[in-house]
């Protein structure tokens, strides 16, 4: 198993804390991003408490987010879509394999539904590439949730989908979904398929509402592909 250091901007919301958490139980060392360094410490603090006895867990620091990015093999954004530009501007990610799991949503009386991004034409992964044209981008881990991710099981029982340009980028993401699913994430396409995979969350998001559960994605028929096995 190939191990990464990874930065996590947004690594003191649900999701960011969720996966950097993941990540450090499975051996990556993980650096919790946050504006402010300290909120990023207490986060770190709260990671390693629940990974005291796990063997062969990685590190886990906090720091500000760009300081944060400096060494790191892999960061992953999983920051707000309200203020992604500006921060991802910000940050050095020229040469790193940036993971994005930003999904542009809104909130109404009828709902989560995904915004339209660059009047259909974009998404949150390809503006990501946009503003850091020298990093390979990839789209993972949108529709994984929150609070499965804080869980207790050892693994959830759903799938990974990662999008992306580069194989070799997709490859870092789909080794990363090991750490969540206890298998590779899926490879389902180019980065532009991010449109349809951020506002699936919204979908999701329906269904627990609805249901009271925290639903996941499964993909069928793999086992029957050439290279399953």
């Amino acid at each position: 198993m190939t191990t990464y250091r990874i930065a996590v901007m947004g690594g003191t919301g649900p999701q960011g804390k969720g996966l950097g958490y993941r990540f450090a139980r499975h051996g990556h060392d993980v650096v919790i991003g946050s504006r402010a360094a300290e909120k990023a410490a207490v986060t770190a603090e709260e990671i390693r408490a629940r990974l005291e006895g796990v063997d062969g867990a990685g590190e886990v620091t906090g720091a500000a987010n760009a300081e944060a990015c400096a060494d790191a093999d892999v960061v992953l954004l999983a920051v707000p879509w309200d203020g992604h530009d500006e921060l991802v501007a910000t940050l050095p990610l020229a040469g790193r394999t940036v993971v994005s799991c930003v999904n542009p949503l809104a909130f109404d009386k009828r709902g989560a539904h995904g915004l339209v991004i660059d009047g259909g034409e974009g998404s949150a992964a390809e503006r990501a590439q946009a503003l850091a044209p020298d990093a390979t981008v990839v789209g993972a881990f949108h529709n994984v949730s929150a609070v499965g991710l804080w869980g207790e099981e050892d693994y959830l029982d759903e799938d990974v989908l990662c999008v992306g340009d580069s194989d070799d980028g997709k490859a870092v993401a789909m080794e990363l979904a090991r750490a969540v699913t206890g298998r590779e994430g899926i490879s389902a396409g180019k980065l532009r398929l991010a449109r349809q995979l951020e506002p699936l969350t919204a979908v999701l998001i329906s269904i627990n509402r609805k249901y009271k559960v925290h639903s996941g994605i499964r993909i069928t028929g793999l086992e029957h592909a050439p290279h399953a096995g």
